[in-house]
């Protein structure tokens, strides 16, 4: 791409930027993270997997997350954010080609952290992209199409997944890897030829029109300890939400399909309801926060989590499902495109990158915590109603904390 190209578009270069960021996120989380949950009954019947093997392996993707997250602004500052972005994508390709020719637990455990890692390289820089694309005005849209990647890698796995198990029999898994592999590595190179670190690159400026936050953020960046409250304040609430959703979209398919009897089309059907749902969950709550602010619907998106957590771990039947599923899928990728359009908020641009990392290594901790105890809560306990009730003891917490965070420079909300 070219600056004279990006000048002649019909709309602001900064939207593809976005697109092309929701295509990289769809391969960073949606294949990288998600496509696990569709995964898990067949690689668990494949390599005799237990429930707390199955959380380990979740764990260990978190765990690699977290390490790519703690060097994140320090590799952006040497390798630039599309440079990072790119090689990101290519590490987790590479990884998922190792996955689908594991043989035992322990070499799933390790090539899976390994997609970690590179996720966590792609997506955190991803995220930050729209603090330098987009100002205040329209950045929780932007954010809030980007998130809508993992949705779609979630529906694109409900749909693979069944459909090459049932050619290909129990080890069909390995095959849907090896997939995804070479769809990450396309991405990559998409990412690299589209994105810039910045609208500069272009002689562009920023999309939309600056707001009081923008002012304020660019003339009065905030003090050192004023920073810090603000970083700790939205990673905790952020933690919140790295502990309950995984274990949520972890499990949800072994317990429709080993422990409710559900057939593994029909669990897909479940699933592909689940991507299709969150799709909209990034861009309306995006959209809302900038009129209704991030706080207040950070607390909505944690009730609707809540109620869903609670409606899992009932006995009520089937219909407590389906409402789960639509209230958690409705609003799932909610929080991560708040936080970015929060950080943007509170924070000048420069300090957007290291801010994002920090706040997503607290993410990150509860990501590691989470899935690891619903593990072994399950295999103790024989299901998962008391998982469940861990991710909604933690979602109730999150709307308590959501009380605490500050109102923005030159905000109202």
């Amino acid at each position: 791409m070219t600056p004279s190209l990006a000048h002649r578009l019909p709309f602001h270069y900064a939207w593809l930027v976005a697109v092309v960021s929701l295509i990289a996120v769809f391969a960073s989380l949606g294949l990288g993270r998600f496509a696990l949950g569709m995964l898990l009954p067949a690689m668990g019947q494949s390599l005799d997997l237990d429930y707390q093997e199955m959380g380990f392996i979740s764990t260990a993707n978190f765990v690699g997350y977290f390490f790519a997250v703690a060097v994140t602004a320090a590799l952006v500052k040497r390798l630039g954010k599309r440079n990072l972005i790119a090689a990101g994508l290519v590490i987790g390709g590479l990884s998922m080609a190792v996955v689908s020719r594991a043989d035992s637990v322990v070499a799933v455990l390790f090539a899976y952290a390994a997609t970690g890692l590179a996720s966590g390289f792609a997506n955190v820089t991803v995220m930050t992209l729209a603090v330098q694309w987009f100002h205040g005005n329209v950045r929780g849209r932007a954010q809030g199409i980007v998130v809508t990647g993992s949705g779609v890698g979630i529906m694109f796995t409900a749909l693979l997944v069944p459909s090459v198990n049932a050619e290909l029999g129990p080890e069909g898994w390995r095959f849907s890897w090896s997939v995804m592999t070479a769809l990450l590595i396309a991405v990559a190179a998409l990412c690299f030829v589209v994105m810039r670190d910045t609208p500069d690159a272009f002689g562009l400026k920023p999309a939309g029109k600056k707001t009081g936050a923008d002012h304020a953020a660019t003339f009065d960046a905030p003090d050192p300890k004023h920073r810090a409250r603000v970083i700790m304040r939205l990673g905790a609430v952020f933690m919140m939400f790295g502990g309950s959703y995984p274990i949520f979209v972890t499990f949800i398919v072994t317990d429709l399909v080993t422990e409710r009897g559900m057939a593994e089309s029909d669990a897909g059907t479940f699933w592909l309801l689940f991507g299709a749902l969150s799709l909209l969950s990034g861009p309306v709550f995006g959209t809302l926060s900038d009129f209704i602010g991030r706080k207040l619907s950070m607390a909505i998106v944690y009730a609707m989590h809540l109620s869903a957590y609670l409606l899992a771990a009932s006995s009520f039947g089937p219909w407590a499902l389906y409402v789960a599923i639509v209230l958690f899928g409705s609003s799932a990728w909610a929080i991560p495109s708040l936080m970015g359009a929060a950080v943007g908020d509170y924070l000048v641009p420069a300090q957007a990158v290291s801010a994002f990392a920090a706040i997503t290594l607290a993410f990150s901790v509860g990501q590691i915590a989470g899935p690891f105890l619903g593990g072994i809560l399950a295999e103790r306990s024989g299901d998962f109603a008391l998982s469940y009730l861990l991710a909604a003891s933690m979602a109730g917490v999150a709307i308590v904390l959501t009380t605490f965070l500050p109102h923005p420079p030159g905000h109202g909300n």
